[in-house]
């Protein structure tokens, strides 16, 4: 693991006590742990992350007091090409903003060098996806001899058939399915509608429960509700994920889990399979194009594992 790099100098050490700015820093860990009751552990972040870019601005030969526009920005270079997180230099920023504030309220400085800087923008995590083997598992664990179990099957096939939203998929009625097209309604943010195919494997499972499963669960009395619960009313989108989790752990999948777990294979597997982004982007329902690209990077960087894997020269 690479150490990240420490701005000491290779001519002086800086004590815990001895280094440029220490009086104006501890003045300003002491007004906001007045002003805001801040924990010992956020001070100290701060405290650290603002002797940091007092050392390093020493050793640049500017000083605390006196920072400018442009040394904000050298240091937000510097930790880039050190390889910080843009977590961690977002955070140093947001510290320094809140230092510079304080100097200009107090009126110990004309301007504060840190207007105009944007916060590093961080970079957005790649959702867990399921591989089409442990879907295979997963949509297996149901036992569809039950109808509470054939129910959750129909359900977990729709899910990744369609793409839906968990909340999507519990709020269907039983006039959004037309099993002759072949088709779902699905009504999603902002009430937007969109017409998404079932494909053949899900629309069999849903003819089977509508024959088999839904006329028991509705025993106690009639309902528009495509999927109703044991009491014949709207299952809620947490008792699904619920029940989501218990199959996943019947099918011994470990990986951590989202509502969004099913409807993340399933744009991933289509981009794997050579779809068009565009109509990736139009089952799912999103209004721009930039949501749905985090589906090819998933879908890259599978390829790229498998080239490492099982290329000679990978």
């Amino acid at each position: 693991m690479k150490t990240k790099p420490k701005p000491e100098s290779v001519n002086r050490k800086y004590g815990k006590y001895d280094y440029p700015g220490y009086a104006d820093i501890e003045a300003f860990i002491e007004t906001i742990w007045l002003e805001k009751g801040s924990s010992e552990h956020t001070l100290s972040a701060y405290r650290r992350d603002l002797k940091a870019f007092s050392i390093w601005l020493d050793q640049a030969g500017g000083r605390l007091m006196q920072t400018r526009h442009e040394e904000i920005r050298r240091y937000q270079s510097y930790r880039q090409r050190e390889g910080y997180s843009r977590a961690s230099t977002a955070r140093s920023l947001s510290c320094l903003r809140g230092f510079f504030r304080y100097q200009l309220r107090e009126q110990e400085i004309d301007a504060d060098p840190t207007l105009r800087i944007e916060n590093p923008k961080k970079s957005r995590p790649l959702p867990k996806v399921l591989t089409e083997v442990e879907v295979e598992a997963l949509l297996g664990a149901p036992d569809p001899s039950d109808p509470l179990g054939l129910r959750d099957r129909v359900m977990l096939e729709l899910l990744y058939a369609c793409g839906l939203r968990v909340s999507e998929l519990v709020g269907l009625e039983l006039s959004m399915v037309n099993l002759r097209q072949g088709v779902v309604r699905v009504t999603g943010k902002g009430d937007k509608e969109r017409l998404v195919p079932l494909g053949e494997e899900a629309i069999e499972w849903l003819a089977r429960y509508l024959r088999q499963g839904r006329v028991l669960l509705l025993e106690r009395g009639d309902s528009e509700v495509l999927f109703p619960s044991k009491l014949g009313r709207q299952m809620t989108r947490q008792t699904f994920w619920h029940r989501i989790k218990k199959y996943a752990a019947l099918a011994g999948i470990t990986k951590p889990l989202s509502p969004h777990t099913l409807r993340h294979a399933f744009a991933t597997h289509l981009l794997n399979h050579g779809a068009d982004l565009r109509v990736v982007q139009l089952l799912l329902g999103h209004s721009s194009l930039s949501t749905t690209q985090i589906y090819t990077h998933i879908a890259q960087h599978r390829l790229q594992s498998l080239h490492q894997q099982h290329h000679p020269r990978g």
